[in-house]
Formats: C-alpha cells, sequence, structure tokens
C-alpha cells in the first residue's frame, strides 16, 4: 500500500508529518486529510492558529505533491 505524508502549513509555519500513512489511494488520502482538517478546526477552536488560512500538503513516498486541501474547502463542507 502506498504511504501518504500529511503536511501541515499555518502561517508561516510547516509541520512535517515525518511518519506518513498507509492509505489505498489519493482519494483515501484526500478524506483522510478533509477528516483530520476537520477534527482540527473543532475539537481547537480557541488556539492561536487561524486554521481556515491552514492548509495540508500531501505527498507520496517519493515527495512528490499529490494535492493541496485548503482548510477553507473544508469549513465550506461541514
Amino acid at each position: 500500500m502506498p504511504r501518504y505524508f500529511f503536511h501541515l502549513h499555518c502561517n508561516d509555519k510547516v509541520v512535517l508529518d515525518p511518519s506518513g500513512t498507509e492509505l489505498r489511494d489519493p482519494d483515501q488520502a484526500w478524506e483522510a486529510a478533509r477528516v483530520t482538517a476537520l477534527d482540527l478546526m473543532q475539537t481547537r477552536p480557541n488556539t492561536d492558529v487561524n486554521w481556515l488560512t491552514c492548509h495540508f500538503e500531501v505527498a507520496d513516498e517519493t515527495g512528490e505533491i499529490v494535492f493541496e486541501l485548503p482548510f477553507t474547502e473544508v469549513a465550506v463542507t461541514k
């Protein structure tokens, strides 16, 4: 199974995902990113982070960016 890395970009900071997650395909990686973004916005609303300015950059095992998921896209669909 391929491994996907979910790098969190907020403001000018990047939190790299060093271990990644094995998932079936990019669609399952997109769903995992969506669920995680929604969870962060719902469980940590009082942090000093403006979640609507954040996004996940999801890369594959070779380091190639598979997709980016802006948290604003998740906020619209919730």
